[in-house]
């Protein structure tokens, strides 16, 4: 019995499975990449970049998935309102604002595409919140045990909410993609 569905869910298995290990990574790397970035200047470039990729793939899904005028007008809003979030938190916060949504919707993206094939894992965005949510707090969990880190339970709360936002924003698309192909 074949544990993967298509070729399509390996894909996504690997690319959940990169991000994942960079979030992990980022638990050993952060500190000392920061201190040698120093120039707050040098760090904004970096975010800046991040969020000129975010914006490419946001493009790049309206381009090749056809969404439709309503979409594209929810999936501006939605990038607005985590924008306006930007502004209000550290870098750290909006690190895990990216990171997080982007596993998310990775984790979402690999049980729609099991469900497509017949291996529904029922409710799909509780399952992908709970599993995101479960990675969110073992990342937290490691760094009791890592030097100069400090296991902080807000993280976690905060890590839940940017999963719920990011969750609830596909949601909301394939609810109106539903809706409209009704």
């Amino acid at each position: 019995m074949a544990l993967l569905t298509s070729a399509r869910e390996s894909q996504l298995w690997m690319a959940t499975a990169l991000v994942v290990g960079g979030i992990f990574a980022t638990l050993f790397l952060d500190r000392p990449f920061l201190e040698q970035l120093g120039n707050k200047n040098v760090q904004a470039a970096f975010f800046l970049g991040g969020m000129g990729l975010i914006g490419l793939a946001i493009m790049l899904y309206a381009m090749f998935s056809n969404p439709g005028k309503t979409n594209l007008i929810i999936l501006l809003g939605i990038a607005t309102i985590y924008m306006m979030l930007f502004l209000r938190l550290g870098l750290t916060e909006r690190g895990h604002m990216i990171e997080y949504s982007v596993m998310a919707l990775c984790v979402h993206e690999i049980l729609f595409e099991r469900a497509r094939n017949g291996k529904a894992l029922r409710p799909i965005l509780l399952w992908a919140f709970a599993i995101s949510f479960l990675i969110g707090c073992i990342d937290e969990s490691l760094q009791l045990f890592i030097p100069d880190r400090v296991f902080d339970p807000v993280d976690i709360v905060f890590n839940a909410m940017v999963i719920f936002m990011a969750l609830a924003a596909r949601g909301t698309v394939q609810l109106i993609e539903k809706m409209r192909g009704a």
